[in-house]
């Protein structure tokens, strides 16, 4: 099966077939994704958090993303693969936003990267674009930008209409091939797919109706400890069999019991 490219998202947005995105940052879970044909698949800088134990996204380093993104596109053979830019890999100035982007693509092997970005980014986008490398504008009220004024998933968090529009236009004009929306209001992001030209995919809050939906993996599949102990994942949890597994290996072994799985190692 040939991997998905920016004309095939296109083709789908305009027949209306659903995208499908979701998160991945090493090259077991990057296949099994994979295999069940998701269309795209994010190098999230969650996985500073659901890999390498960092306590938040904006701790993860540019090395870190490019050793998880090479990882995952390793994985893949289907997905569009996108590299997420971290906090400050873009921010300086663009010089070093193409650098760092370009090393997504060059030694992580993504097809596209990803900015955390407003209209005031639109230039940083273009330059990286003009230097021959898809962007995907995540945009609405982001995790990174956030960060410092109680976290993106606050209650009652909001952005001005106004502005989710005027940075809607902004990015895709920069060009844009795709606009990830994070907490924008659900009726708002469905006049945004509407008008914009490129797929719209709907995160954390923004409803339905856009072009496509994106799923945090270990959220989605409900593979945490925190399922353990309160399970709660519509889609899983698989961390209560892969627990459970664990555990009926670990009596086996203790009770002397032939172990199989020794011969796989």
């Amino acid at each position: 099966m040939a991997r998905l490219s920016i004309p095939d998202l296109n083709r789908m947005r305009a027949e209306k077939k659903k995208i499908v995105v979701m998160t991945a940052y090493d090259y077991s879970m990057a296949q099994l994704i994979d295999r069940a044909e998701v269309d795209m698949i994010l190098v999230g800088d969650s996985g500073g958090r659901n890999l390498l134990g960092h306590e938040d996204n904006n701790s993860v380093t540019m090395d870190e993303m490019v050793l998880m993104t090479r990882s995952v596109s390793r994985g893949t053979k289907h997905a569009l693969v996108i590299g997420d830019m971290p906090f400050m890999s873009y921010q300086v100035n663009k010089e070093e936003a193409i650098r760092n982007a370009g090393r997504l693509i060059q030694e992580g092997e993504a097809q596209s990267v990803k900015l955390e970005v407003g209209a005031e980014y639109a230039p940083t986008v273009e330059a990286i674009v003009k230097a021959g490398i898809p962007v995907m504008a995540h945009m609405g009220l982001t995790p990174q930008t956030t960060m410092g004024s109680g976290g993106y998933r606050s209650e009652g968090a909001s952005i001005a209409e106004e502005k989710v529009w005027n940075d809607a236009r902004a990015l895709v004009a920069a060009g844009s091939y795709s606009l990830l929306l994070t907490r924008v209001p659900p009726d708002l992001a469905k006049r945004i797919t509407e008008e914009v030209s490129v797929p719209t995919i709907s995160g954390f809050g923004s409803g339905d109706d856009c072009s496509g939906n994106i799923g945090v993996t270990h959220g989605v599949i409900g593979f945490n400890v925190d399922q353990l102990d309160r399970p709660r994942a519509i889609y899983g949890p698989v961390a209560v069999p892969f627990y459970e597994a664990v555990r009926s290996f670990c009596a086996d072994v203790r009770a002397g019991k032939p172990v199989r799985s020794r011969q796989n190692q």
